[in-house]
């Protein structure tokens, strides 16, 4: 046998080196500009942000620096688009760069200034500073649709105006640094556009990136036009410039400075809503995490909510500037219909900000999202119930979804839910049913189905209507799944009205064997035998009052509703749902007459093809379809053809064969 072969450490030669890892410049470049960003469009945020920080660097150094601003103390970005030229600028009034500075930040990829300058604060300084780029590759995304930039800066606190320098690369693998002119401090960033994204000079266009993207920059971004006055000779251009980004972001504001109207200007204007919205939070929370909240319910559902790619109401804000139009990772699925904004000092993106990593901060602020919409929630059912009534007819179905999806906020969310019942008109929530439960009354009862109308005609609610114990009208495809999620609320059992054994006094019992029943055994094993495997049992009941019959669920078994549910998902697969039990209200005159007709051997075959219509109705009560509807609709004829004609006096149009038993006079 050879020998086991024997692992030998490596021992790191004494002649080991060290190496730098190389790159290819040109390829990393191109593999940043075509590779890292999904959308074209966003070379003018990651801009705006660059501009955007280079304000915020100025304005922090002047705190401690007070001349450096001198007296130009406008901060501000301005878009010159061109269409002569072919060009488009993003200029600022910020604090510019030196040629070492050009050569360092826009020379090396993936070098941060912004990081940079954030390492050099403490204190105040580093709290009141609000930079948004930390990667160093947002710059290099205006190559998506130029061929070639140029960037002219002067750097804050040069007295000179030639002392500025311009920075030049067709991203080709080179650049070019070389003086300028600037006549104040700060940066132009000029992009020659290749001839197929000149639709990036049209004003519309740019007010509309602008306005999804950087609308809340705080500081002014001003759009240049051109405007031709006169004709001919007299033709002048005049050129002029608005302000087209709203600058502050309503969430940074304390919520005393904001007034209800704001409040619903700002929801339309994130969600795209005509009408106002039900409720609001606004919150902000700190700690090991720095993030604000704004949140809205809205008071129609949207047409998509049940598409499975149907859209998320959270827009994500970093820093103030937009990154993501639906965060679907910051709202739970069923609290899609919410509709706000998350704004984040410090969440994980991916370098080209449009993709939110998951990690335990995403998580946590999903948790906090959602406590924040529950207390919302709360908030709106105790001071505004009418109001909660219409949340609730238009996305309650949706909310139940989180009885099963969110365990931790799973109690609070049973005590928001609401149905319509057989106790009252409107909807009751379980605190409410609880509370007008009688003495006696043992459990909280329920039954499913597709709408209240249906359900307050059951066969099987009549025995605890009778008893003034109200039902719960299930008449959701989710609420099927409520039972499971919440089998007890304050000490009460959910239990189905259509499912297991059922007696006066509220007990479930076993089936008891029919033979040992003298009174009705000798009808149940004919019932039984009749029906064969298509039923589990026939036995009496307490659970009717009125209506002949009705079939049961067992107690762990699938009922009616929900095998009917799940059928027309998967219309080609058995359901194992268990057979049911048909139970007999032997108070009933039909059930009586039949009991006196079963020791008559002569009326077995009647008896029979009457159990079988029986077994059909109770099939349509409980909203099933019967196997055979042509067979049941000729026995029902037969049937009504029997007796019109014994109400005339006369014979039967058809007379039965010779050889089957006379119809029997049935009692009354």
């Amino acid at each position: 046998m050879a020998e086991a072969a024997t692992m030998e450490p490596t021992v790191e030669s004494a002649e080991s080196e060290s190496h730098d890892f190389q790159a290819e410049t040109q390829a990393l470049l191109s593999l940043v500009i075509n590779s890292l960003y999904t959308h074209r469009e966003v070379f003018l945020r990651e801009l705006i942000s660059n501009a955007s920080d280079a304000l915020d660097k100025a304005r922090v150094r002047s705190l401690t620096e007070h001349d450096l601003l001198g007296e130009d103390k406008k901060l501000e970005v301005v878009i010159r688009p061109d269409k002569a030229a072919k060009t488009l600028t993003i200029a600022d009034s910020g604090v510019g760069m030196t040629r070492e500075e050009l050569q360092r930040f826009l020379g090396t990829i993936a070098f941060s200034g912004s990081k940079e300058f954030a390492k050099r604060l403490s204190g105040d300084a580093a709290k009141d500073a609000s930079l948004i780029g930390q990667f160093g590759v947002g710059f290099y995304s205006a190559f998506l649709v130029a061929e070639r930039v140029d960037v002219t800066s002067r750097a804050a606190g040069v007295t000179e105006a030639e002392q500025a320098w311009r920075w030049s690369s067709a991203a080709d693998g080179k650049f070019a640094l070389a003086p300028a002119t600037r006549a104040r401090r700060g940066t132009d960033v000029v992009l020659h556009l290749r001839d197929e994204h000149l639709e990036f000079l049209e004003t519309w266009k740019l007010r509309e990136l602008v306005r999804k993207y950087s609308d809340f920059v705080g500081y002014p971004i001003s759009l240049e036009t051109e405007e031709t006055e006169g004709e001919g000779a007299d033709e002048k251009t005049a050129r002029s410039c608005e302000v087209i980004n709203r600058g502050t972001a309503l969430w940074t504001r304390p919520k005393a400075e904001v007034t209800d109207e704001q409040y619903a200007e700002f929801y339309k204007h994130v969600s795209h809503d005509w009408d106002e919205p039900l409720a609001r939070t606004h919150f902000t929370v700190e700690g090991q995490q720095l993030f604000t909240g704004l949140l809205f319910l809205p008071k129609h559902a949207p047409f998509d909510l049940f598409h499975r790619d149907g859209r998320s109401g959270i827009k994500l804000y970093v820093k103030r500037v937009f990154v993501m139009e639906e965060c679907k990772a910051l709202l739970p699925e069923y609290l899609r219909f919410v509709r706000g904004v998350i704004d984040s000092d410090d969440l994980p993106l991916n370098v080209s900000r449009e993709v939110l990593q998951h990690d335990r901060h995403v998580e946590q602020i999903q948790r906090t999202v959602a406590r924040k919409t529950v207390d919302m929630l709360e908030e709106l059912a105790k001071e505004r119930p009418d109001d909660y009534a219409t949340f609730w007819r238009e996305f309650g179905v949706v909310l139940k979804e989180g009885l099963h999806l969110d365990h931790d906020l799973k109690d609070r969310l049973a005590k928001l839910c609401r149905w319509e019942s057989s106790g009252r008109e409107g909807l009751t929530s379980l605190a409410d049913y609880v509370a007008r439960m009688p003495e006696g009354q043992p459990a909280i009862y329920y039954i499913s189905g597709q709408d209240k109308a249906f359900l307050a005609k059951s066969p099987h609610i009549e025995g605890l209507k009778a008893k003034g114990w109200e039902v719960l009208y299930f008449t959701d495809a989710v609420d099927e799944w409520v039972a499971t999620a919440v089998p007890e609320f304050e000490g009460k059992k959910l239990v189905s009205a259509t499912k297991g054994a059922f007696s006066a006094d509220g007990e479930q019992k076993a089936d008891a064997d029919p033979k040992a029943d003298p009174e009705w055994g000798g009808l149940l094993e004919l019932m039984k035998n009749a029906l064969g495997d298509r039923v589990k049992a026939v036995r009496m009941t307490d659970r009717l009052t009125e209506s002949p019959v009705c079939l049961v669920a067992g107690e762990h078994d699938l009922g009616a509703n929900l095998e009917r549910i799940l059928k027309q998902h998967a219309p080609n697969q058995a359901m194992l749902g268990g057979k049911r039990t048909l139970e007999l209200n032997g108070k009933h005159p039909l059930l009586q007459n039949l009991k006196r007709l079963q020791p008559d051997l002569s009326q077995r075959e009647h008896l029979r093809e009457w159990t079988e219509v029986l077994y059909d109705q109770a099939l349509l009560t409980e909203g099933s379809p019967i196997a055979d509807p042509v067979l049941f609709a000729e026995r029902m004829s037969k049937l009504l053809l029997e007796v019109s004609s014994r109400a005339l006096g006369a014979p039967a149009a058809e007379a039965p064969a010779a050889d089957a038993p006379a119809a029997p006079k049935l009692e009354a």
